[in-house]
């Protein structure tokens, strides 16, 4: 018979990720790779004495989450991709470690029980993807601050060209008022392709795959919020943010962060001048709930039944004029389904809407 751990043994040793095997019983690790040293930098012969100054090290929010996984894996379950991080040395600075790791669940017989798998140093990559995640988001929130600031004067330019038409239509005089209709078309035309521009960027972020991660929503929120903060004095508008200190949970950043953002846009496009875009996010154990509120124009009556639908009748131009393809609130309804959970709103003309999104704690397989 093949001796498969012999076979096996050239790529443990040789391999950059760290393998273990780990007897639950006799709390015990039976094997650990080279690449401890090079990970968590320190000898293999020495790990089980070390064990419990590395398990001391990992990060308060990740605890909770740690201890789930493990009582997952030991009722018989496969965990993958469970990312935590530890923090440095005491006594010693520097940013945490993020670790990657997936274990699987081994009983040989009574008494022996073992946990084997990979442990991978993602901390590059993930500092990496975090930078990305952030460029992402501000882009996103920068293009929105930019559609609404660059289309308001766009659209008073159109209406005092219209004015003006108006008041020389006894001057019959042709090519002023065909110089008129190009700033009037010229202006309109401008706006459409800056709104054009900024639904472009939403609809291709969001395809219907999901890449589920543990997320803290309310820095990713936050941060979103304070982008809009920055800009307070040029898009007229207060905005503010309530939420816990951490909210954690599953989700796609990208999809979900870019729903956010359309939100805070659409509050933007239908408050006046002077209005008020308050975001609260409530941790509510098993589920979180989202509200994004408004003091704006609201939703007519008529159109609130088919808000969510592609191509909604509801779709019409903000207050500036900013265009708008229908698409929007369809989409966004579709990612939050696709997290499992429920979007509603309501909202009275002339008072306002409110946004809400419910999300479940759902953790990846």
């Amino acid at each position: 018979m093949l001796d498969f751990v012999a076979l096996f043994r050239p790529l443990f040793e040789r391999s950059q990720s760290l393998y273990f095997v780990y007897h639950v019983e006799a709390k015990k690790v039976e094997y650990v790779s080279a690449a401890y040293e090079t990970i968590l930098g320190h000898q293999p012969e020495a790990v089980n004495e070390e064990l419990p100054q590395l398990l001391a090290r990992l990060h308060p929010e990740d605890q909770e989450y740690a201890a789930a996984r493990l009582n997952h894996l030991l009722n018989g379950k496969f965990v993958e991709d469970v990312e935590v991080r530890l923090l440095p040395p005491p006594g010693t600075e520097g940013r945490p470690q993020w670790l990657c790791l997936t274990v699987g669940r081994v009983e040989q017989a009574p008494g022996q029980t073992y946990l084997s798998g990979t442990v991978q140093d993602t901390t590059r990559t993930r500092e990496y993807m975090d930078n990305a995640d952030r460029f992402n988001k501000k882009k996103n929130t920068t293009l929105e601050i930019l559609s609404h600031d660059l289309a308001g004067p766009f659209i008073m330019i159109k209406q005092v060209a219209g004015y003006v038409s108006e008041r020389i239509e006894t001057l019959h005089d042709e090519q002023l008022s065909e110089l008129l209709l190009t700033m009037q078309t010229t202006c309109q035309d401008s706006v459409n392709l800056i709104r054009d521009f900024v639904d472009n960027e939403f609809l291709e972020s969001s395809g219907v795959n999901l890449k589920l991660e543990r997320v803290d929503l309310a820095a990713e929120v936050g941060e979103i919020v304070q982008e809009f903060q920055k800009s307070e004095a040029e898009i007229n508008k207060h905005v503010s943010f309530e939420s816990p200190e951490t909210c954690y949970l599953h989700l796609d950043r990208n999809k979900f962060m870019q729903v956010v953002n359309n939100l805070l846009s659409n509050s933007l496009k239908f408050t006046p001048d002077g209005g008020h875009i308050h975001v609260r996010l409530q941790d509510q154990g098993s589920e979180v709930l989202l509200t994004v509120v408004d003091t704006g124009i609201g939703i007519p009556q008529k159109f609130q039944d088919r808000l969510f639908e592609r191509f909604t009748p509801a779709r019409r131009p903000g207050l500036r004029g900013e265009k708008t393809t229908g698409l929007g609130m369809s989409i966004i309804k579709v990612i939050v389904e696709l997290h499992r959970g429920h979007i509603w709103f309501e909202s009275e003309e002339g008072k306002g809407t409110t946004f809400f999104i419910r999300l479940p704690r759902q953790e990846s397989a």
